[in-house]
Order: structure tokens, then sequence, then C-alpha cells
């Protein structure tokens, strides 16, 4: 990753936040999460074409990681590779997103977009 102090924090932070995500697991989210704000995208492409180009490494090389968090653990190599159990994020995530809040009122909006029966998009706005 970069060698800017704010990049290079954004695992620990996410591992702090989210304390049940291995090391691999929070530096994958982190990667994942700066380069959809960097790329200005969520397509894995952009992603890994961003990161690719930041990194100076092969595009195939960094699309990896994000390629096997979508597997089961099961379907990749290694044994000590785990599943990230999506729903223990989510309290995590409440939390922190709610101890940010200022206001004294919070408008939520919830979408659970599935696509197909692998993977399911849930968006959350908070207002």
């Amino acid at each position: 990753m970069s060698g800017h102090p704010r990049v290079t924090a954004w695992p620990t932070v996410l591992q702090t936040r989210l304390p049940h995500l291995t090391q691999p697991q929070a530096t994958v989210l982190a990667l994942w999460s700066l380069g959809m704000v960097l790329a200005r995208s969520w397509a894995l492409t952009a992603v890994s074409a961003f990161w690719a180009m930041w990194l100076r490494r092969k595009e195939d090389a960094v699309r990896q990681p994000w390629r096997e968090c979508c597997d089961e653990a099961t379907a990749t190599r290694g044994t000590a590779r785990q599943a990230v159990v999506v729903e223990s994020c989510c309290g995590p995530l409440w939390a922190w997103g709610v101890a940010q809040w200022a206001g004294s009122h919070m408008a939520l909006a919830l979408d659970a977009t599935p696509w197909g029966d692998r993977f399911t998009v849930w968006a959350i706005s908070v207002g």
C-alpha cells in the first residue's frame, strides 16, 4: 500500500472496528473500500486496475484476493482460509456509523438487492 499514513492505517482502523476479521481479511477489505473511493467505482475491473497502477503490480495479481473473497473458504487454497461471516459485520458497522452521528434525529433507507443466489448488496443510507 501507499506510504501515506492514513492509507496504511486504514486496515488497522477496520480491524479495530471489526475485531472478528483476521488481519488478511481486514487488509483485503481496506484495499477494496479505499480502492472503490479512489477509482470512483465499485467494479472489480476498475478497482483492480487502479490498485495495479498504484502498486505497480499486475492487475491479475491485485484482483485475485478479491476473487477469493467471493469464493467459499473450501474453494480456495490453504488450510488457514476462513470465510467472512457477513452477518457478524452488521452490528459493528452499525455501531461505528451511529457513533459518528451528531444529530438528534436519524432517517434510514435500507435496500437489499440480490444478485443471483450468491451475492446480495445491502445498501443503507443515513441522513
